[in-house]
């Protein structure tokens, strides 16, 4: 797909308007910022000159307060050579649930939103309050604008009039007092940005496209990147005794798989990596017991926590973080075909613990559990987070603002939810403890894999748990934010790439070095 918005970064000096721009080319979008009571910084000023009262005229008029979110839109403004002025709101939104700081990726995405199919604009970041690192909110915010500019739009043959606006590459300036420092600070949000729409094309993608050998192949492609990817068929894997996981995919004419991911960027080899484990089930039917039909064709987004995990990697490598990090994710399809998995089957995970089948819509824990196990066995990690598509009732919790928290490891769940209130990919940790795994014991086998109507998510997240022994890890339920998620300012697809800036940001913070 092709990069639906170019970026680059200009001296303030450059940002002025002029019949004639540095590209020989006049007109354009001018984007300035401005705070409560069209507050707005001294350059900002000068570039405006004379259209300055232009602009108090028009938000009199309007009743533009520079309230945060807000926009003054001026079609070809007297005293100015541009074809259209934009000026942003910055101002807090009053109320206790206003962020105590800037949100200047948020505020990208929103200078983008209002940039959809605009061919040239120039952006003048020069906030009324000059930030602590300015540089860094531009570099923020650049990244807010190449997350709204993601569009999966690749099976669209007939496009109406507005989409075929909108396919115009935007080429955006930022003007900033130091454009080297931000274009520098830039790099490594670029290798984000790039790393949530890859996991967002990944949900996105139809399964009869994006079938277990299919996604495999994707994950091929983080090799370009320096990354070392070992796929694992259905032969290795029942060699490793992952019969939980080939149990989940046996109805499905697509053979299973369980990829996994390395990145080597420690400066010591030998420093034991962090683990990444994804839930991929690239379309889940229920199986046997099978889903209501009614809104199954969602069910291709089953695999959102395996395309975080992608994701993930692929900002790692691209930014070439100091770290060594473990990505694995286990990829099947569950469905109901005469060879598939029943109710009341029990199978033996690699761990050698027996598991009854209850209900085999239960499936994604069968498959992380398997991985769990072979991660922390093979490469003893310092801590593991699995994140999956998990369950329906945490959806009832938590609603999708918040992705479910279930952990074993304080430090850990301290950290991820910091982070998570950082980023806006926002975690609420849940409960575990005896009472609730004592819902998995079984009269047949070593345990059940469902634990009954209430608890939903607890219970599910106590299963995986008893494949992680004492390695410090967390899991993340993210059935309410992975996919079919609220839109927001950064975020306009129904594959939302939920994660990776939030696992980004928890290796940034804490784990390079």
């Amino acid at each position: 797909m092709a990069e639906p918005v170019q970026i680059e970064f200009v001296a303030l000096k450059d940002a002025a308007p002029t019949s004639k721009g540095k590209s020989g080319k006049g007109g354009g979008t001018l984007v300035v910022l401005a705070g409560a009571d069209l507050a707005m910084s001294e350059v900002t000023r000068s570039i405006l000159g004379d259209a300055v009262e232009l602009v108090t005229r028009a938000a009199g008029t309007a009743k533009f307060k520079g309230r945060s979110g807000s926009v003054l839109d001026l079609i070809a403004p007297t005293g100015l050579p541009v074809d259209r002025l934009l000026v942003l709101g910055t101002a807090k939104k009053p109320g206790k649930d206003a962020p105590a700081a800037p949100d200047y990726v948020s505020l990208g995405g929103a200078i983008m939103g209002k940039l959809d199919g605009v061919a040239r604009a120039t952006v003048v970041f020069d906030l009324p309050e000059t930030p602590e690192a300015p540089e860094q909110a531009a570099a923020d915010a650049s990244l807010g604008m190449r997350l709204r500019a993601y569009k999966f739009d690749l099976y669209k043959t007939k496009k109406k009039d507005d989409d075929e606006k909108s396919d115009v590459a935007s080429r955006v300036a930022i003007a900033v007092q130091d454009p080297s420092a931000a274009k520098r600070e830039a790099r490594s949000r670029e290798a984000v940005a790039d790393g949530v729409n890859f996991a967002r094309t990944l949900v996105n993608e139809p399964p009869n496209v994006l079938y277990p050998a299919a996604f495999a192949d994707r994950v091929k492609e983080l090799e370009k990147l320096g990354v070392e990817v070992e796929i694992l068929d259905e032969k290795a894997l029942h060699k490793l005794g992952m019969r939980a996981l080939l149990g989940v995919g046996q109805g499905s004419e697509f053979e299973s798989r369980v990829a996994i991911m390395r990145w080597n960027g420690a400066k010591n080899a030998k420093t034991k990596p962090i683990a990444f484990v994804g839930k991929g089930v690239c379309f889940d039917t229920g199986g046997i017991s099978i889903k209501p039909a009614a809104g199954m064709e969602d069910m291709k987004g089953d695999m959102a926590g395996a395309a975080c995990v992608v994701g993930l990697m692929h900002a790692l490598a691209a930014r070439k973080a100091k770290v060594n990090a473990i990505g694995a994710i286990g990829i099947v399809e569950n469905m109901p075909d005469g060879k598939a998995q029943r109710p009341g089957d029990i199978v033996k995970a690699m761990s050698g613990q027996t598991i009854e089948i209850i209900n085999t819509d239960a499936e994604g824990r069968l498959v992380l559990a398997d991985v769990l196990w072979y991660v922390q066995d093979k490469y003893k990690p310092q801590f593991m987070i699995d994140l999956a598509t998990l369950t329906g009732a945490i959806l009832v919790a938590l609603g999708s603002e918040y992705a479910g928290l279930f952990s074993n490891d304080d430090e850990l769940s301290t950290r991820l939810t910091d982070v998570g209130a950082a980023t806006g990919e926002k975690v609420w940790r849940m409960p575990l403890g005896a009472a609730y795994d004592k819902l998995l014991d079984s009269k047949f086998a070593d345990m059940k894999h469902v634990g009954g109507r209430h608890a939903g998510s607890i219970t599910a997240a106590q299963f995986l748990q008893r494949f992680v022994n004492d390695v410090p890890w967390a899991h993340l339920d993210i059935a309410g934010t992975g996919m079919a998620s609220p839109t927001t300012d950064i975020n306009q697809s129904w594959g939302s790439g939920w994660g990776v800036r939030l696992l980004d940001r928890l290796v940034s913070d804490h784990y390079e070095g």
